[in-house]
């Protein structure tokens, strides 16, 4: 009697072993989806980064002109 045939437990597969698959790499979300998402948080991480120093230099430039103001 033969087991199922699925996508872990293939018949007639030449006979090695087979490495299981999660549900993520089954629905082709594997280890590459993940290496995808670093990349973009990454170049996420860097944005964040460089709008951070640019509303710091507005806020600086600001805080600049209020002075030369008030004197």
């Amino acid at each position: 009697m033969t087991d199922s045939k699925n996508i872990n437990n293939p018949v007639g597969q030449g006979g090695g072993q087979r490495k299981k698959l999660s549900r993520a790499e089954r629905q082709d979300n594997g280890p590459h989806r993940n290496l995808d998402r670093r990349g973009v948080a990454e170049r996420k991480a860097e944005l964040v980064r460089k709008m951070r120093e640019k509303t710091r230099a507005v806020e600086d430039a600001e805080q600049a002109n209020d002075d030369t103001a008030q004197s």
